[in-house]
């Protein structure tokens, strides 16, 4: 999987001092161990599994078990630091400085390729959309299933995957 952000917030600062900060700005702390995931996950452009996680956690801190990636996870999620693609399982660092509403992610099923769109007027007319029909959204993340430009150079056509854009 491979991960591209649209929009994405100011390169030039220290991604991790940014995250410190804007945990402390919440009355939270980035502890050395949710740093540590965070660092593992901007550093691993393609995201990660728990698992994956775990195992280059264990490379820093031999004493790391699953319930300490999960509950820095947990944080991080929390803190809207990261995200969780359910689509493909995986773990994947946040490139933006905010959420004001819920990331967009297009998840190419031929590759696992993953990109945050952030589209304030497509996720306001989604969200009036579904409030319409009665529902409320329950997530953080919206998941399409989507043929990434690579793929659609590459490979054959999928079926339903040339809609017409006006």
């Amino acid at each position: 999987m491979n991960i591209m952000c649209h929009g994405a917030a100011n390169k030039s600062e220290d991604p991790l001092d940014r995250a410190a900060a804007h945990c402390a700005a919440r009355g939270a702390r980035l502890t050395p161990i949710r740093r540590d995931v965070l660092d593992l996950l901007l550093r691993h452009e393609n995201g990660l599994k728990a698992y994956d996680l775990l195992a280059q956690i264990k490379q820093l801190r031999s004493n790391a078990t699953p319930p300490t990636v999960y509950r820095a996870l947990d944080f991080l999620i929390e803190q809207g630091l990261v995200h969780k693609i359910g689509r493909i399982n995986q773990f994947v660092a946040c490139r933006h400085e905010s959420h004001d509403l819920p990331g967009l992610f297009l998840v190419c099923p031929h590759c696992g390729k993953v990109s945050e769109l952030h589209d304030s007027a497509l996720m306001q007319s989604l969200l009036h959309s579904i409030a319409r029909a009665g529902h409320a959204l329950d997530c953080q993340e919206v998941e399409v299933s989507s043929t990434c430009p690579d793929c659609r150079a590459t490979g054959p056509s999928t079926q339903g995957s040339d809609f017409n854009v006006t």
